[in-house]
């Protein structure tokens, strides 16, 4: 890793990896932080994809909500709060990390949240990580659970190439529309001004609108408890 590249592996305040519920999740995960980082990046990714439960509804988009370390405890959120702890916890273990946003045609949507985000345009958020030279894009966002409800396969990652077009059950993929550009850290302004005018019925406050649930939105109750 260059001097160049150094500051990204720094806590901030969103990617607070020096605090103790991040500190935790990464023990969970990993063996030997001194192992192989492209392996090490894998083992997290699938953890924040699949510990970390995908949940639209009620979602905290306060400054402290969006913390790595609030995710860390709380395991739900989605694509914002997936992204950041993802993005801490490779820079715990030295690896460089920023954060990117554009704006994503998504498949994993139910009619409910299709009406509240006022479309199928969403405000996506991932990670860039820098691994064995080059910067390669990971995506920890939808877990198995949901994509098997929704028809779609999990989008894997091998730390090699950009884990980024979520693949879908009739051949599509996840759309990308517009690129915002990659942060040290999360933009918190930028993103919540991008969210208030792309999808204004969504937020409530500094956060997603209650009353939902985007696994039981997808199947009958009585599917989900078998």
């Amino acid at each position: 890793m260059t001097e160049l590249l150094s500051h990204l592996t720094a806590p901030t305040e969103f990617l607070d990896h020096q605090s103790e519920a991040v500190q935790n999740f990464i023990d969970e995960v990993v063996e030997d932080r001194s192992a192989d980082r492209r392996l090490n990046a894998v083992k997290l990714y699938y953890a924040v994809r699949d510990t970390v439960h995908y949940e639209v509804y009620g979602a905290d988009l306060s400054r402290e909500g969006l913390k790595a370390s609030s995710t860390a405890t709380l395991r739900s959120g989605f694509c914002l709060h997936k992204s950041v702890l993802f993005a801490a916890a490779v820079r715990a273990l030295g690896i460089p990390s920023r954060l990117v946003y554009g704006d994503v045609r998504n498949h994993l949507a139910s009619p409910r949240l299709i009406e509240h985000i006022g479309g199928e345009v969403f405000f996506h958020g991932l990670t860039q990580i820098h691994l064995e030279g080059r910067w390669v894009k990971a995506t920890p966002v939808f877990n198995k659970l949901l994509c098997r409800l929704y028809g779609m396969r999990p989008l894997e990652f091998d730390g090699l190439s950009d884990s980024l077009h979520h693949p879908h059950g009739n051949g599509g993929a996840m759309e990308f529309l517009k690129d915002h550009g990659a942060f040290d850290d999360l933009p918190y302004e930028f993103v919540m001004t991008s969210m208030r005018r792309a999808h204004p019925r969504f937020l409530e406050g500094t956060g997603t609108v209650s009353g939902g649930s985007l696994a039981s939105e997808a199947v009958p109750p009585s599917v989900l408890s078998n």
